[in-house]
């Protein structure tokens, strides 16, 4: 009788295989590599100014990067803000249920799946994720809106 060899840890590894292909092809890999390298520096282009930023390492910033680049229209909210509702919500996973945001910071605003950038300082709000902060450019975000405004990943 013939000894019979199994063929289960290759047809194991082959379907990690597939499996990691698919994953590469659907975008995934991009944030867990942010995961591991820590803050993403991006470029805000606001109607002729640039402006850069440093995005947090959290669930809602890695989503965020994965969405750019991005164009969108910031409106004034409250004078201090200025906003723009997202393609798709992000992931609030790990997130605080709220924080007071400063002059500068690039927030969530989960229960309406808008970016806020606060011009301005505000008082706490729940369901207010920080994302990261302007680091140079702040005042071409302060200026009255509609802004149109390009959000893309800084090239290192």
């Amino acid at each position: 009788m013939a000894q019979r060899i199994s063929t289960r840890p290759f047809q194991r590894r082959a379907l990690a295989g597939v499996v990691l292909a698919f994953t590469l092809a659907a975008g995934v890999m991009p944030a867990t590599t942010f995961a591991q390298q820590g803050p993403m520096k991006i470029h805000l282009h606001i109607d002729g100014a640039i402006a850069t930023a440093t995005l947090d390492n959290n669930a809602a910033a890695r989503d965020l990067v994965a969405q750019l680049p991005l164009s969108l229209t910031l409106q004034n909210y409250a004078e201090i803000e200025r906003i723009a509702t997202l393609p798709r919500k992000l992931s609030v996973d790990g997130a605080p249920a709220g924080i007071t945001p400063k002059t500068g910071d690039i927030n969530y605003y989960a229960p309406w799946g808008n970016l806020a950038i606060f011009v301005g300082d505000d008082a706490y709000a729940r369901g207010l994720v920080r994302l990261g902060r302007v680091d140079t450019g702040l005042p071409a975000l302060q200026r009255q809106g509609p802004l149109k405004v390009r959000i893309e990943r800084a090239s290192d």
